[in-house]
C-alpha cells in the first residue's frame, strides 16, 4: 500500500536518480527505436499490450532499452512484477521467488513476471533452477543480456523462451532521447539550451547508446552551470557548448568487450579487411582493439594465421613479417608495439593473396578422413628391412639435371592436383610457370649423374 512516507522516499530517491533513470518511460508509447523488435504489429509489442507475455530474453547492447523494456512490462502488466538480480543473486533467492509465484498463482490466480537483468551471469545451476518454473509457467521470466544467449544461456532454458534482438539506436532515435530530456520536467526542465554541434558531439559519442548519451548531456550541463547557480534557475537557459560536451568527455570510449559478441565481430572486421586488402578499414579496427586494450599477442596471433591462410606462398615473406610482429608484442608490448602491428598490418593488406595452402591441406584432410586406405608406393618405402630389394628404384631427384625426375609420389587411385591448386598471383604463380617449364624441358629423365657421398648416404631412405 503507497503511503505519504513511501511516495515522499519515492520522489527523493527520483530527484536523486541519474538523468537517464529519471528519463525512462513507463509505456511503450513513450519507447524509443526497435521498431523492429518492438514496433507496431510485432509479437512483443502485442504481448505487452495485450497483458499476454510468455517468457522473452532481451538481447542487445549496452543503452538499447532492454531495462526500459521489463519497466514498461511491469507499469502496464496485471502479473505480479519480481526481480532478482543476477550479480547478488543465488538458487535460494529464485526458489524463494518461485515458491512465491506458485502460492500466488494458486490462491490468487495472479501470475508473476520475474525479471533478471544480465541473467548471462547466472551459472548454469542458477539457470537451471528456473527451468521447471518457466516450463509451467509458474513465472513469466523477462530475461535481459548483452551477451549472445545461444553461448551464454542454458539451450533448455533458450527452448522455453523466445529471443528478442535489439540493436544500437540509430542517431535520429539518439536525437529523439537527448531533446526529450532537456524539456521534461523529470529530465533538465527547459533550464538548458544545447548548441547543434554540441548535440552532434553528443550522438557521435553515445555510438547508439542512448543511456550513454543521456549521461554526456547531464554532465554537460552541470559543466555548463555557472559556479553558485546549481538551485532552481531564472532567466534564459544555459546554453551547453561543443566545449561543455567536450569538457565532460574527455576520453572517447568506443564499446568494446574482450569476451563477447562485439570483442568477435571487432576481430572478423580485422581479419575481413585484411582479407580483402584495404589497409585503411584493417588500421581502423586495429586502432579500435588498441584503443580498448586488447591483448596485443591476441592480435598478432591473428595476423600470422592469415599469413598463411590468405596469402600464404603467393608472399612466403608475409609469415615472418607476422611472426616478427608477435615476437615484437612479446618483447615490447604497448605503447610501442602498435607500430609494428601496424607495419604488419599494412603488409597484410598489400600482399599478393592466396588461399591454396588452406584449401590444400583440408582437402588432403577430408581424402584421408573419408577416402579409402592408401598404401605407399614401393618404391618410396624404407629399404631399411629384408626384402627391400625387390621394392623397385627409387629415382634420387638430386641425381638428375635440375633436381627433379618424373616419378610418382602419390598413392594409387590419386593423381597430381588432387589437393593443392596454386593461386594465380605472386610467388607461387611464379614458380608454378617456373616448374612447368623445368619439367617440360626434362619431361624424360636424363642419364643420371653420379651422386656425391652425401647423396649416396641419403639415396637408399
Amino acid at each position: 500500500m503507497d503511503t505519504l512516507f513511501s511516495q515522499m522516499e519515492r520522489e527523493i530517491r527520483t530527484s536523486n536518480a541519474p538523468l537517464a533513470a529519471r528519463m525512462r518511460p513507463t509505456s511503450l508509447d513513450g519507447y524509443v527505436g526497435q521498431a523492429a523488435a518492438v514496433g507496431p504489429g510485432s509479437w512483443l509489442r502485442l504481448a505487452i499490450e495485450h497483458d499476454t507475455l510468455s517468457s522473452v530474453l532481451l538481447y542487445g547492447p549496452a543503452g538499447t532499452g532492454k531495462t526500459t523494456l521489463a519497466r514498461i512490462i511491469a507499469h502496464t502488466t496485471h502479473a505480479e512484477f519480481v526481480e532478482v538480480s543476477a550479480i547478488t543473486g543465488t538458487v535460494k533467492d529464485l526458489r524463494r521467488e518461485i515458491e512465491a509465484a506458485d502460492s500466488r498463482l494458486l490462491t490468487m490466480g495472479r501470475r508473476t513476471i520475474l525479471f533478471v537483468d544480465e541473467i548471462h551471469r547466472f551459472n548454469r545451476s542458477q539457470q537451471d533452477a528456473l527451468l521447471h518454473a518457466v516450463e509451467n509457467r509458474t513465472v513469466v521470466l523477462v530475461g535481459a543480456t548483452t551477451e549472445n544467449p545461444y553461448f551464454e544461456v542454458n539451450s533448455a532454458l533458450i527452448s522455453r523462451s523466445r529471443v528478442v534482438e535489439l540493436t544500437a539506436l540509430d542517431d535520429e532515435a539518439v536525437r529523439t532521447l537527448v531533446g526529450r530530456a532537456l524539456v521534461a520536467e523529470e529530465g533538465l526542465a527547459g533550464a538548458f539550451e544545447l548548441a547543434d554541434d554540441a548535440l552532434d558531439e553528443i550522438v557521435m559519442l553515445a555510438g547508439g547508446d542512448g543511456r550513454a548519451a543521456l549521461t554526456s548531456l547531464e554532465l554537460a550541463s552541470q559543466m555548463a552551470t555557472p559556479i553558485g547557480d546549481e538551485g532552481e534557475g531564472s532567466g534564459a537557459p544555459v546554453v551547453i557548448t561543443l566545449q561543455h560536451v567536450r569538457d565532460a568527455n574527455p576520453r572517447r570510449g568506443l564499446p568494446y568487450d574482450k569476451g563477447g559478441d562485439m570483442h568477435y565481430d571487432v576481430i572478423s572486421a580485422f581479419i575481413k579487411s585484411m582479407r580483402g586488402s584495404d589497409p585503411d578499414a584493417a588500421l581502423y579496427w586495429l586502432a579500435r582493439m588498441i584503443d580498448a586494450g586488447e591483448d596485443p599477442k591476441f592480435i598478432a596471433r591473428r595476423i600470422m594465421i592469415l599469413a598463411s591462410e590468405d596469402i600464404g606462398n603467393a608472399d612466403p615473406q608475409a609469415l615472418l613479417v607476422a611472426h616478427a610482429a608477435f615476437k615484437a608484442t612479446e618483447v615490447i608490448g604497448y605503447p610501442e608495439c602498435r607500430i609494428n602491428l601496424s607495419q604488419a598490418v599494412i603488409y597484410m593488406c598489400l600482399a599478393p593473396k592466396s588461399n591454396a595452402a588452406e584449401a590444400a591441406i583440408d582437402a588432403a584432410l577430408a581424402e584421408v578422413r573419408s577416402g579409402p586406405r592408401r598404401e605407399v608406393p614401393n618404391h618410396l618405402r624404407d629399404r631399411h628391412r629384408p626384402g627391400s630389394d625387390e621394392y623397385g628404384p627409387y629415382l634420387y631427384p638430386h641425381n638428375y639435371p635440375e633436381g627433379w625426375v618424373e616419378q610418382r609420389y602419390l598413392p594409387d587411385g590419386l593423381e597430381r592436383g588432387a589437393f593443392y591448386q596454386p593461386g594465380p598471383r605472386g610467388w607461387e604463380a611464379w614458380r608454378l610457370e617456373a616448374t612447368a617449364r623445368d619439367r617440360a624441358q626434362f619431361c624424360v629423365p636424363a642419364a643420371p649423374r653420379k651422386p656425391f657421398a652425401a647423396e649416396r648416404h641419403t639415396e637408399g631412405i
